[in-house]
């Protein structure tokens, strides 16, 4: 037996040619030549992946061609040398699976939030966990802001970063959307990694599991909208974690799930004489309806911006407080809704709000011909918003606090359809801000985030107590 083990593992002359430069296994796991998904190696002296290690296989043959003797399987995550086909055990190759497969124990979760230690990428580059830029492939930066944004909501990430939390989800056979919440986890674990190769990650694999489960909805080789990839994207996660209409159902929901109830009411035609009208309002069809719904983020319309400007005033960007845009959802104000043939005012009371509140700026009106954006500036407190202000008195009584701090905010610069996606993140462990575009990373003071135009924002309740794994 002695002799036998001696065979299977030997110590490899070869560990020095490892190139820890080059390896990078955010990308598909494919042969390079075969394109096959099976039995994937990846060489650890160039980078490439190949297939097999048996003779004649893709990576057996690459080994004799450029004398690359250390391989890596992606799936099992152990070391051969090849061509001599024996396993290497090697404890210095543990920083190499780790990159590979990060875990995370519930102290180390447990303790994110509070610490500000700086990791060491392999070219000596410097990164704070969890604020590492994400590669722009081709348009992507409208899915990347939103991944960036959902990676510092700590019960989300918390839940993620362990899979056992999430590996005994079944779903019906065929069905493959629970690759969306691997993908998801393993993008969560590859960001706040604290021993990364590089201070940044490409979420290949996590866009092409979006591109497959949104029926190529969603691209990464064209610029998409940022709500509606958000909309999709909690959505299709709370379905493939099996979740239901009931707000524990999915870490989702518990994070997310707020309810409205929506006052309807019909109003009568304009050009009717007075006397119409008021028979018409005595009809059932004309009473105010209320309906209950619930909701992932809440939309706030800006006013209008200003059609005309004078000589002296043309450069002045019109400005609004955001608790103006939240008076919507106060239960008083009515708004007119229009459809082709009616006309409806409708009236919003928030009737519970999440842990995490999402607000949409709506900031794009499609016309017949194009798209319009409004400049319209909010200004907003980074800290210690009270969204009880907007509820009523009885709802108001079943919380103890009603307080939010920004946790993340997605800008929008340019022009309507065009222009770029930038996030600003709060770091909790250093109580910093950056702003990350792609693969730009900045730290950035927080009254400069209010002078942006935000486009979505995420909020956090304060004092929750947060989820751990």
């Amino acid at each position: 037996p002695r002799k036998e083990r001696m065979k299977t593992y030997r110590l490899c002359p070869y560990l020095d040619t490892i190139n820890r430069q080059v390896l990078d296994f955010d990308f598909e796991k494919l042969c390079s030549v075969s394109l096959s998904r099976i039995n994937v190696y990846a060489c650890l002296v160039c980078g490439k992946y190949f297939q097999g290690r048996g003779n004649n296989t893709h990576a057996y043959t690459h080994s004799v061609a450029e004398s690359h003797h250390v391989f890596l399987n992606l799936h099992t995550l152990r070391f051969y040398c090849l061509p001599d086909n024996y396993e290497i055990i090697d404890s210095s190759l543990d920083d190499i699976k780790y990159v590979l497969n990060p875990t995370f124990t519930s102290e180390q979760i447990f303790s994110m939030d509070s610490s500000d230690k700086l990791s060491r990428a392999i070219d000596g580059t410097m990164y704070l966990p969890g604020i590492v830029g994400l590669n722009n492939i081709k348009a992507n930066d409208y899915c990347n802001v939103i991944l960036q944004a959902l990676s510092h909501v700590t019960p989300l990430r918390n839940y993620f970063l362990r899979e056992i939390n999430y590996a005994r989800v079944k779903r019906p056979p065929g069905d493959s959307s629970f690759l969306l919440v691997q993908r998801f986890g393993e993008l969560m674990r590859k960001l706040w990694n604290p021993r990364n190769f590089k201070a940044h990650v490409s979420p290949h694999e996590m866009l092409q599991a979006v591109v497959l489960w949104s029926r190529k909805k969603f691209q990464f080789t064209e610029q998409g909208d940022p709500i509606d990839f958000l909309s999709w994207f909690l959505n299709a996660l709370h379905i493939a974690l099996n979740g239901t209409k009931k707000r524990d159902s999915s870490i989702v929901y518990r994070s997310f799930l707020g309810s409205m109830r929506i006052y309807t009411r019909k109003i009568p035609p304009i050009e009717l004489e007075e006397e119409q009208k008021e028979a018409l309002l005595l009809m059932d069809e004309y009473q105010e309806k209320v309906t209950q719904s619930p909701f992932l983020y809440l939309t706030c319309d800006l006013p209008p911006p200003p059609l005309f400007k004078d000589e002296f005033r043309e450069n002045i960007i019109p400005q609004v407080n955001l608790y103006t845009l939240l008076q919507k959802f106060n239960a008083q104000t009515e708004k007119e809704y229009k459809t082709y043939k009616e006309n409806f005012m409708k009236r919003f009371e928030i009737t519970d709000l999440p842990p995490y509140l999402i607000l949409y700026i709506k900031r794009f009106t499609k016309n017949t011909f194009f798209v319009e954006k409004n400049p319209t500036i909010v200004n907003f407190p980074v800290k210690n918003v009270d969204f009880g202000d907007i509820l009523t008195q009885e709802v108001k009584e079943k919380y103890s606090n009603t307080t939010y701090d920004l946790v993340a905010n997605i800008v929008h610069d340019g022009e309507p359809g065009k222009g770029t996606y930038r996030v600003h993140v709060l770091h909790k462990g250093s109580g910093k801000w950056y702003e990350m575009q792609d693969l730009h990373v900045t730290d950035i003071l927080p009254q400069m985030i209010t002078l942006t135009e935000a486009y979505i924002q995420i909020y956090e309740l304060k004092e929750i107590k947060p989820e751990y794994g």
